[in-house]
């Protein structure tokens, strides 16, 4: 897995010129949300609204909360999860989301997604999304079979060696922004 630092997303990203008459890509912010059980990583997936599908808690840019604070925000209100996150993102992966159009079945927009890990400190009973949604918690290399993004997948079986080396957000070593 690259690290964050050779990860960097291409400034083309949100250039709707880059690809002749392909739709421009989207920037999301999600948080690998994880804590350290025995001497392993676990992390926390949690399923998507419309197709039960597993992945990270994500979402789009909230005005004045950054790539890091928008990450958390949206692992307290899809997953119910307070921690520390870092700073800096663990790595990217892009997907199509389906969007209905008015008076069309509906629209694909390319997204890329910032991850940014973010260390359990308390998972809450009651958040914004818990009737609308499953959270568990898994093994980063069975939380890696269990995601569809081939990219999210490399982010997430490479993630124990990462976090547990204390780079780039191992939360005993390198606290950032509280959420």
């Amino acid at each position: 897995m690259k690290r964050a630092t050779e990860m960097r997303p291409d400034p083309e990203h949100d250039d709707p010129s880059h690809a002749e008459g392909a739709a421009p890509s989207r920037s999301q912010y999600g948080a690998l949300c994880w804590r350290k059980k025995g001497k392993h990583v676990e992390v926390l997936l949690i399923t998507s609204r419309d197709t039960g599908r597993w992945l990270v808690p994500k979402g789009w840019p909230i005005d004045g909360l950054g790539g890091a604070g928008s990450a958390a925000r949206e692992a307290f209100e899809e997953a119910g999860v307070e921690g520390e996150i870092a700073e800096q993102p663990l790595g990217y992966y892009s997907y199509v989301k389906a969007r209905a159009r008015q008076g069309k079945s509906r629209e694909d927009l390319p997204c890329v997604v910032a991850v940014y890990p973010m260390r359990v400190g308390k998972l809450l009973d009651r958040y914004p999304e818990r009737g609308e949604r499953r959270r568990k918690w898994f093994t980063a290399a069975k939380a890696a079979a269990k995601v569809a993004e081939p990219e999210l997948r490399q982010i997430l079986a490479g993630c124990e060696a990462v976090l547990l080396s204390g780079h780039p957000a191992d939360a005993d070593r390198a606290p950032a922004a509280k959420a």
